[in-house]
């Protein structure tokens, strides 16, 4: 999996579940999961119950002669305990703790029997931290790692070996071309449904995802939010005006220069 996946294993500890992405050949995320070991020489993949099969069925393409097991488990609860139900769980041996938040201690607990506590403050407590996930906020087979900020939470590891679609994302690491992000989206009035495109005077800039009232998240080109921002001009999510902001914890910044009014407005880095 080393040779495969985006997360570099050699720096998963015993504990904790990182992102990660299998990748199709041009760079584009494939399947997104979290991965965390499992005890031995195991690991588990944790992703959506919908695609568990295809994931599965494409890891089996890669296995070759490799002395490995792959196995799609039933499906199970897992619930999550973040802010001070984390900190009284740490010392639950089965707690995993979730290494995409890099400002908040969130832990992931496998093995439920019974369901329960309130998923909308789950969803809320992802969307402001900025905690992009596929078919809420991206579909698989459209966005690059750098997009949905897996560059910026240990989800691809740039000093490893090769995995696939590794040239195309080092790429855009060492070149710097990253240009559409992750952002924070807040209004004043409940934001419309997410797939809503967000527009600067009638020109798209990103796509609504996520959406709690009149929080969300959103892909957007920075580069464009950037031009809007220094103009003063409005950005709008059908008929509500919204602001975009870059998570806290990310260390990517807006670009310094904005693009030029002869640029493509559908151009995409690569």
């Amino acid at each position: 999996m080393q040779n495969i996946l985006t997360t570099d294993l050699d720096a998963l500890a015993a504990g904790e579940a990182k992102p990660g992405a299998l990748l199709t050949p041009q760079g584009k995320i494939l399947f997104d999961f979290l991965i965390s070991r499992a005890g031995g020489n195991s690991f588990r993949l944790e992703c959506r119950a919908d695609i568990s099969g295809d994931f599965m069925r494409r890891l089996t393409l890669y296995k070759l002669r490799a002395k490995v097991e792959i196995a799609e488990a039933d499906q199970g609860l897992v619930t999550v305990a973040w802010g001070d139900e984390s900190t009284a769980s740490q010392f639950d041996s089965n707690g995993i703790a979730d290494a995409r938040f890099l400002d908040a201690a969130v832990s992931r607990f496998y093995g439920a029997t019974t369901a329960g506590g309130d998923p909308a403050a789950w969803h809320a407590l992802r969307i402001a931290h900025g905690i992009a996930e596929s078919g809420s906020d991206y579909q698989l087979g459209e966005a690059f790692p750098h997009d949905v900020l897996l560059d910026e939470i240990a989800g691809v590891g740039f000093r490893k070996g090769c995995y696939v679609g590794q040239e195309v994302v080092s790429r855009m690491q060492h070149r710097g071309t990253a240009r559409r992000r992750v952002l924070i989206v807040s209004a004043e009035r409940p934001l419309p449904a997410p797939g809503t495109e967000l527009t600067v005077a009638g020109r798209p800039v990103g796509t609504l995802g996520s959406t709690a009232g009149t929080t969300g998240l959103a892909i957007a080109r920075i580069d464009r939010v950037k031009a809007a921002l220094d103009s003063g001009q409005s950005i709008m999510a059908d008929d509500v005006t919204v602001s975009l902001t870059i998570p806290a914890w990310a260390k990517f910044t807006f670009p310094l220069e904005t693009v030029g009014p002869q640029e493509s407005v559908g151009a995409e880095e690569a």
